[in-house]
């Protein structure tokens, strides 16, 4: 999966909105919050999302791809992990990362900020 095709993938969810609070970051949001982290435009095309709620759910990722997954800085040690999108991971299987990170996000929301579609 190439890297606009992963954003654009993102941006069709209800609500999404892109950000770039961060410069050469860009970021997929809904409401106030990320659900998913694409990076800079540069070098190896990835996604960083919440790939569990806590990190031993997570760590799971690691195990089945270790050359594609790993632990995302800073926020790694609340289940956010960093796939390489043009790896060993199939596209359907990011596609349902990205999905669980939206929906376990959303989740999080006070109710006001949900998307209502």
């Amino acid at each position: 999966m190439e890297r606009a095709e992963m954003l654009a993938y993102c941006l069709a969810k209800p609500g999404a909105w892109l950000d770039q609070p961060w410069e050469g970051d860009e970021v997929v949001k809904v409401g106030s919050r990320i659900f998913a982290f694409l990076g800079s435009d540069s070098g190896k095309p990835t996604v960083g999302i919440k790939c569990g709620a806590t990190r031993e759910a997570a760590d799971e990722w690691l195990h089945r791809h270790p050359d594609d997954a790993s632990v995302m800085a800073y926020i790694g040690r609340s289940g956010w992990n960093t796939l390489r999108l043009n790896g060993g991971i199939d596209d359907d299987e990011l596609t349902e990362a990205v999905d669980s990170s939206y929906d376990m996000v959303v989740a999080k929301l006070p109710k006001r900020e949900r998307p209502t579609a």
